[in-house]
């Protein structure tokens, strides 16, 4: 018997439990196909866990890091690395390159009853996303960095001006404050956090000088969001949060669209081990995307998309 199989901790794979039997399946299944390839292998056994994203789609990042896991603790054998077919050395990421195009513009004033209807406008266009990845850049504090997970990016429009950005991606992995509002166990948080949505850029432009506009597009944000995640990503999500940092801002547009302040991070992130990490604490401030929120995120397994 292993090690891993007689050890009293559980062995836990981003949100799953990894038991005893798991381990025997695995070893015996790669034993018995042997002829697969490491990629044939983790897709089979994403299947056969039901190991699926709330899109449904396989969770192959998270087994592929089990089976190495497992590999390295001597539990399994996995199949030799096959040659890869592509330059050596790290993937570089493309700078993003200012161009005319996201110059600051004439101001843009008057009141929200003037604009044409404001718009969020799904980007999804190759070309619009190059834009707003400069317009980011440019014009947030933060700049552009690449989201991870789920993710949306908007153009905030009203005809024939584009008026600002929007950038929705992955929840923050563990938040106290959070997750006593919840009232979520680890088991649940760590099997529900995708239907948590981090709104981590909203930039207005600078020359777009229009009272109770931000919070107008937070508000069809709550209300637009869902229909348009589903049709994407195959579920609905069910909160909102974002931070703010207390030393630029106070959230006034987030108050006066119904979010609530749930207090402050800890300044502490989420860091390997042996590193360091710490910032000054953010207000967070959520927003519901259902009535019934917190039923659904406290329970043990929420629905896929292919399930009823």
């Amino acid at each position: 018997m292993s090690h891993l199989e007689t050890t009293t901790t559980p062995l836990w794979q981003g949100d799953r439990e990894i038991t005893c039997d798991d381990i025997l399946y695995i070893r015996t299944f790669a034993q018995r196909f042997s002829a697969l390839s490491r990629k044939e292998l983790t897709y089979t056994l994403c299947e056969h866990f039901q190991w699926l994203t709330p899109a449904g789609q396989p969770k192959f990042t998270a087994c592929a890091k089990l089976l190495s896991r497992l590999e390295a603790a001597g539990e399994i054998a996995l199949p030799p690395l096959r040659q890869q077919h592509s330059r050596p050395g790290p993937r570089k990421h493309c700078p993003i390159h200012l161009s005319t195009r996201t110059d600051p513009q004439s101001p843009l004033t008057g009141p929200l009853s003037q604009l044409a209807p404001v718009q969020l406008r799904w980007v999804s266009d190759p070309a619009d996303e190059v834009l707003w990845n400069e317009y980011v850049e440019r014009h947030h504090p933060l700049g552009y960095k690449k989201p991870f997970g789920y993710w949306a990016r908007y153009f905030i429009a009203s005809a024939p001006h584009l008026l600002g950005c929007i950038l929705l991606a992955g929840a923050a992995k563990a938040l106290s404050a959070r997750e006593q509002w919840i009232g979520w166990s680890d088991p649940q948080r760590l099997k529900n956090l995708p239907w948590v949505v981090n709104n981590s850029r909203f930039l207005i432009f600078p020359w777009v000088k229009v009272p109770h506009l931000a919070s107008h597009v937070l508000g069809k944000l709550a209300r637009q969001l869902a229909d348009d995640w589903a049709l994407r990503w195959g579920f609905r999500p069910l909160l909102l949060e974002t931070f703010v940092d207390p030393n630029h801002f106070t959230g006034t547009c987030y108050r006066a669209a119904g979010w609530e302040l749930l207090g402050h991070t800890t300044g502490e992130g989420l860091v390997r081990p042996g590193k360091a990490y710490r910032t000054h604490p953010k207000l967070i401030f959520t927003k519901p995307l259902q009535a019934d929120f917190r039923r659904q995120l406290c329970c043990d397994q929420l629905h896929r998309r292919d399930e009823p």
